[in-house]
């Protein structure tokens, strides 16, 4: 996914590099580039403005999220205003979390959004403590709505997962 299009290598560097900054509030680990919530930026005369979708529709961490993109583009070279919209198309899914993103979400013990088993057709989420495939869903709602609870039959942990989300679902 290009988000940067238009931009000189400079700008992308200086808006990137913020970006990382700006972590989820509740997953602290990954940033909001890292989920895949860039859509794409624009600068125009030192006015930037960021497109983010949303994980999910009503998400209560939207505001925190804006406000903190706006506290890590005060001071960024070349960036006078910063504007953040959240659209909401294209849809986000969970095919948009980067392969460092699913790495950071499992250190943080969450497990990163179950995958379909191609011999099978069965989603099944790894355990992120034991990386085991032996796990069952334990409760679809989650602390999030982005998030469900399965439990590991290996290492008898329970577990966060991501939810998968799709366009085809």
């Amino acid at each position: 996914m290009t988000w940067y299009a238009g931009l000189s290598f400079e700008e992308k560097e200086r808006i990137e590099k913020a970006l990382q900054s700006v972590k989820d509030p509740e997953i602290d680990s990954i940033s909001v580039l890292e989920l895949g919530m860039v859509e794409r930026a624009e600068l125009c005369n030192g006015n930037l403005t960021l497109f983010l979708l949303p994980t999910f529709m009503g998400c209560p961490a939207l505001d925190i999220i804006k406000s903190t993109i706006l506290k890590a583009f005060t001071n960024i070279e070349g960036v006078k205003e910063t504007n953040v919209l959240f659209i909401h198309h294209p849809p986000w899914t969970s095919d948009r979390i980067s392969e460092k993103g699913k790495g950071k979400l499992k250190e943080f013990g969450i497990a990163p959004p179950m995958q379909k088993n191609d011999q099978t057709g069965e989603w099944q989420a790894a355990c992120p403590y034991c990386d085991s495939f032996y796990t069952t869903l334990d409760n679809l709602f989650g602390p999030t709505a982005c998030r469900s609870i399965l439990y590991c039959k290996s290492c008898k942990n329970p577990f966060e997962a991501m939810k998968p989300v799709s366009t085809w679902m």
